[in-house]
């Protein structure tokens, strides 16, 4: 075989590879791109429009205070954390409730959602920090008693919110509901999602976006939250309620079961709502998750 054969046959396999490469990056880029949904609506209650910086860009927010001059005291304050492709006002289902029953709430607008600044690598570990850099701004407010900040968080927000957890985030109260556990079933919700083929993409987009996002191997494998869970039950530290429904098409509720064989002593709750954003509509959700803020804000 002549030279100039070698010459064109690896040419062509370079172009081809390189070809490939391309394909699976720019896959890899839309697939990390959450859609953006506009705020659709705003609170039916008195509210304030809030922001703050969180990896130098702006992130938008609603600040749903109970503080009045009858009661100046700092109380107990519920952030709401949105889920991945989602917004502040799609989880007013859960802020208008525990208002009524108290609480200030803090909701927000995760970077590349909503309102908030656009971020080119959106990850689970943004949201973490995005929720880091909320409770930092919560805590400078002096209508926050900064020993009872609770977080609820849906879907991807409580992945965010568990990982905060592992920071010594000051959080006296912790609800999740729907949340992914692992990165492979994050990965395959967003290809059925996009309706895209699970081989070969479950196995390399994955790489990919570690890559392009510059979070190594071993950070990936901290950001682990049957781990942390584990941890924190054993440590008896924050308190947790887990929800997940048996009729999630979108997150299965093997991912809770994930969680209970590693911490099978972490509170938890199966509804049978249909859906992936539906929980609340489950007859035992709202008393249970008002009763565990009830026992778990409660001033010491």
């Amino acid at each position: 075989m002549s030279i100039a054969v070698i010459g064109w046959m690896f040419g062509g396999f370079s172009a081809v590879t390189g070809s490939a490469f391309a394909a699976l990056y720019g896959i890899t880029v839309k697939a990390q791109r959450p859609r953006l949904v506009p705020n659709e609506q705003v609170p039916s209650v008195p509210y304030e429009e809030t922001e703050w910086k969180s990896g130098g860009k702006t992130v938008k927010g609603w600040f749903l205070s109970r503080a009045d001059s009858k009661d100046p005291l700092p109380g107990p304050v519920i952030i709401i954390a949105h889920g991945w492709g989602s917004n502040r006002s799609r989880v007013l289902r859960y802020a208008i409730p525990l208002y009524e029953e108290g609480y200030s709430i803090l909701m927000y607008d995760a970077r590349s959602h909503g309102e908030s600044d656009f971020f080119k690598t959106p990850t689970g570990l943004q949201f973490r920090d995005d929720l880091l850099a909320t409770i930092e701004w919560l805590c400078k407010r002096p209508e926050a008693d900064t020993n009872r900040i609770g977080v609820l968080g849906h879907s991807l927000g409580a992945y965010g919110a568990v990982l905060a957890l592992d920071e010594q985030a000051p959080i006296a109260a912790l609800v999740t509901d729907s949340m992914p556990v692992k990165f492979a079933t994050m990965i395959g919700a967003e290809l059925r999602r996009r309706r895209l083929p699970q081989f070969p993409l479950a196995q390399l987009i994955p790489r990919m976006m570690l890559w392009r996002s510059g979070i190594s191997t071993a950070m990936m494998k901290r950001a682990n939250p049957a781990r942390i869970l584990k941890d924190n039950s054993h440590g008896r530290r924050t308190p947790v309620l887990l929800v997940h429904s048996r009729k999630d098409g979108f997150i299965p509720m093997t991912e809770l079961n994930h969680v209970l064989a590693r911490a099978p002593d972490v509170a938890h709750l199966f509804v049978d709502a249909e859906g992936h954003s539906a929980s609340e509509r489950d007859p035992s959700f709202w008393p249970t998750v008002k009763s565990f803020f009830q026992i778990s804000l409660q001033k010491k």
